[in-house]
């Protein structure tokens, strides 16, 4: 493959600087705008430019390049005819082919734009929240939309009660929702949990005035939800609390004594529990890192969230503790297993070299919670405060003008659990939470009392520990004997 002649090569450079594109992304484009000039060797260009990059694009796909892939070499090409268009004495217009189209701005990098592989192996994505390709008319719009053709459904945006709406009330009242959680502390996903029935709640009342709600408003709500959307009690309770909370603390208002709101009686759950040697199935077919997750999460007790944010100070290897935060940032200790230590071990050492790289590439470190990183100067690039599972993409924050790394992504966990467990042809139900479920059963049965388990989970109420004795047969010492006897 030939190279990229001089004369295009330093004003695509000069092009790249001017647009602020990210340096580690440059070599990437660089590397899309030499296949393109080769494929425009090889195969003779149609009528319009915009087709031949349709076909190019589609080239790329029959190779099997991912769809981030595609997204970037049409910007690095919309980047490319924005400099043959500056170039042109005749102006935007001038000698244009029929049916060519050229932008007169690149497309931008989005806040969803995927992540880019790096020469490193390593992974870049771009946090952009200004700019966006959305309605351009140019003609690398037509190219952005020929390398999204076949990307399945709509992305989900989980923060979608933040788009304001006919009522300038209501969205003030989501505004103080948010900030009220946020003054608490409580987690992001009871924020969006709250905030999203707020809308919902909203909806129902078409836009009725925040001032003059009241608690029969309530009561027909979570009817409705029961008798004509014919929700799970789970559900229904979880709106129940997100509209007393709303009440209470924004509004100002109670509802009295609940008395006459109906409340859906909690069903009595079974967790499902897997045996070892369904577990040892699973992990058969899970690859790294996802079988270190799952090993820790059956291991250790772990909830999903837990189990991705683990920094390198979490471990302990010499006490064999591992120190997790759990929900409503209440931490917890538990034991290591001794069977997986060589693997940990590893992943330390994994994690060493990934860092020493984002050191020497001047990146600014992890994610880190809070303002730790305003309190403590450069504490973001400390060695023990990486995750234990980095993510494989780095994150380009825009505002800041940082490159940094987060942890492993929930969702990439499931998605490869699922495929694991589809693989080993299991006849129950698995999802992340199982291993948990697992764990304490197994705990139980190895004759450790609830009392030790509770601990062990972080539950605050043993009533949800004792859920777990459903799970096996009763079994009990029917002998007394004497703590001195054992």
């Amino acid at each position: 493959m030939l190279p990229i002649p001089d004369e295009v090569l330093k004003p695509f450079d000069a092009i790249l600087e001017e647009k602020t594109i990210p340096r580690v992304l440059r070599s990437e484009y660089r590397k899309w705008l030499r296949y393109y000039l080769d494929f425009r060797v090889k195969y003779p260009p149609p009528n319009s430019k915009s087709e031949h990059v349709r076909l190019f694009i589609e080239k790329l796909r029959s190779k099997n390049q991912p769809q981030d892939s595609l997204e970037q070499a049409a910007t690095a090409l919309s980047l490319y005819f924005t400099l043959q268009l500056e170039k042109r004495p005749d102006g935007a217009n001038g000698g244009k082919e029929e049916g060519e189209r050229v932008l007169s701005e690149p497309v931008p990098l989005s806040v969803s734009a995927p992540p880019t592989t790096l020469r490193t192996g390593l992974k870049v994505e771009v946090d952009s929240p200004s700019n966006s390709s959305e309605g351009n008319d140019g003609g690398a719009g037509s190219w952005k939309e020929a390398a999204r053709a076949q990307r399945p459904g709509r992305r989900y945006d989980e923060m979608r009660f933040r788009e304001k709406t006919q009522s300038p009330e209501w969205d003030a009242l989501i505004e103080k929702l948010e900030a009220e959680i946020a003054a608490r502390h409580y987690s992001r996903k009871t924020l969006i949990a709250y905030a999203n029935w707020g809308r919902k709640y909203q909806s129902y009342l078409k836009d009725k005035a925040p001032q003059e709600l009241s608690a029969a408003d309530v009561k027909d709500y979570l009817t409705c939800l029961a008798v004509n959307c014919k929700v799970s009690s789970s559900t229904q309770n979880q709106a129940f609390n997100a509209l007393l909370f709303l009440y209470r603390h924004i509004l100002k208002q109670d509802f009295g004594h609940h008395k006459d709101i109906p409340r859906a009686k909690k069903s009595r759950y079974i967790p499902i529990v897997l045996s070892r040697k369904e577990i040892d199935a699973v992990l058969k077919h899970l690859s790294h890192p996802y079988a270190l997750v799952v090993k820790l999460l059956y291991g250790c007790g772990l909830r999903l969230f837990e189990g991705v944010k683990l920094r390198v100070l979490d471990f302990n290897f010499e006490a064999g503790i591992l120190t997790v935060r759990g929900k409503g940032n209440v931490s917890r200790t538990v034991p290591l297993p001794r069977t997986i230590m060589p693997e940990l071990s590893a992943q330390i050492e994994t994690v060493k070299k990934v860092h020493d790289q984002d050191l020497a590439m001047g990146y600014a470190g992890a994610f880190l919670d809070d303002s730790l990183d305003k309190k403590y100067r450069n504490v973001a690039e400390e060695f023990i405060w990486q995750w234990f599972f980095p993510q494989s993409t780095l994150t380009f924050l825009d505002q800041a003008k940082e490159i940094r790394r987060y942890h492993l992504q929930e969702k990439d966990v499931q998605e490869a659990l699922f495929n694991a467990v589809r693989k080993a042809r299991l006849t129950k139900r698995v999802t992340s939470h199982i291993f948990r479920h697992s764990y304490a059963t197994h705990l139980l049965q190895a004759g450790y009392d609830l009392r030790t388990i509770q601990t062990l989970l972080g539950h605050a109420d043993i009533r949800t520990t004792m859920i777990y004795t459903h799970c096996i047969p009763s079994r009990t010492i029917k002998e007394a004997k004497s703590p001195l006897d054992f």
